[in-house]
């Protein structure tokens, strides 16, 4: 039985494989060729457009691992019954719960191959995505530092240390130097909004002038900012649940919980996240119904098929489910469990429907 348990583990996990490659690549050709809509904004070429898909190919690996999981387990798991070698193996006295016991297990190596990816690359990665493609479009020199963001226009260079919400700023220092690199100019501004006429309104400005001798200051209770900065390019300093690790997303929560704040597309994000690879274990349920028992006579297609349509259904409900959890204040983690937990049991009941036909 370990060599039969050893070749559906192996085939479950090539099949997989096969199916990831061709998900992440079909994904990767409609997102390049959404990117080339921003061709030629600022620096935004070809080159950075290719490494805009690296970068962001780990978080739609992590992504992708359930359905790929459900694909490659429909059509390898699926071409043994075609082939009768389910029936040979429950022959040699094999269960269906041994066949379901050996996809499993080919589960549990996605599912670490997953959280591998989705804890220790793709957040990183994501970051870099980020960063490369705002910065390259608005043609900044950007550096994010513990003192906040820095960035350079001109004779300008501007220290954003606050960043509320996007179109937002506040805690803004811009030093001001002239030919000779000298500084002969300070602005100290408590907040800035991006308006619809495409300019920045500062409030609380101080502006202190140095010259050889004094320093002089002004303050204004508003001024406008007459800039190029586009409030996209602060984007890449806002904080996203795609960006963060489990554990920072748990840290994040637990500062926004100190501090009296909405925590609940976070928290969200994180249930989502912590039961995202096991929902592999569901796609592989999933799939047991449609190849052994009465669906044995079914093509391999046609399992394919089926199976893609529920495992879309699922998507769509999953996030249905999320969405209406926000709206109404539901319960995050019941919210992100409920979709998964749901057809979870339905599976099950579909087995035990195939054992007691078979």
């Amino acid at each position: 039985m370990n060599i039969l348990s050893g070749y559906i583990v192996k085939e479950v996990l090539k099949g997989s494989a096969i199916a990831i490659i061709l998900l992440l690549t079909l994904f990767n050709l409609f997102t390049f060729s959404d990117e080339l809509k921003d061709l030629g904004k600022g620096n935004y070429g070809i080159k950075e457009i290719f490494l805009y898909l690296a970068f962001t190919s780990p978080r739609v690996f992590y992504e992708l691992i359930p359905s790929a999981a459900l694909l490659g387990s429909l059509f390898v798991v699926g071409s043994m019954a075609n082939n009768r070698e389910i029936v040979a193996m429950r022959a040699a006295g094999a269960s269906i719960f041994w066949v379901i016991k050996s996809v499993m297990q080919a589960g549990a190596i996605i599912v670490i191959i997953a959280l591998l990816v989705g804890e220790f690359i793709a957040p990183d990665a994501e970051r870099k995505a980020r960063i490369l493609k705002t910065t390259a479009q608005n043609n900044e020199i950007v550096m994010h530092s513990k003192s906040g963001l820095w960035l350079k226009e001109g004779n300008q260079f501007i220290n954003v240390r606050k960043i509320p919400r996007k179109g937002e700023l506040a805690d803004i220092y811009i030093y001001e130097v002239d030919g000779h690199n000298h500084l002969f100019a300070v602005k100290k501004i408590d907040n800035a909004t991006f308006s619809e006429n495409n300019l920045w309104k500062m409030t609380g400005v101080i502006k202190s002038e140095i010259a050889a001798s004094q320093i002089l200051s002004s303050s204004f209770p508003t001024q406008a900012w007459n800039t190029s900065i586009d409030p996209d390019l602060l984007n890449i300093v806002v904080v996203d649940s795609e960006n963060m690790s489990l554990y920072d997303l748990f840290m994040y929560i637990d500062f926004l919980k100190r501090n009296d704040q909405k925590t609940q597309s976070f928290e969200l994000a994180f249930w989502s996240r912590l039961i995202n690879p096991f929902i592999t274990f569901v796609m592989l349920m999933i799939s047991i119904p449609f190849v052994v028992g009465v669906q044995r006579g079914m093509s391999t297609g046609g399992r394919m098929m089926i199976g893609g349509i529920i495992g879309m259904t699922f998507n769509i409900f999953d996030k249905i489910a999320g969405y209406v959890g926000l709206v109404y204040g539901y319960d995050p983690m019941i919210m992100a469990v409920l979709p998964s937990t749901i057809v979870f049991l339905s599976a099950l009941y579909a087995v035990k429907k195939t054992v007691a036909a078979s």
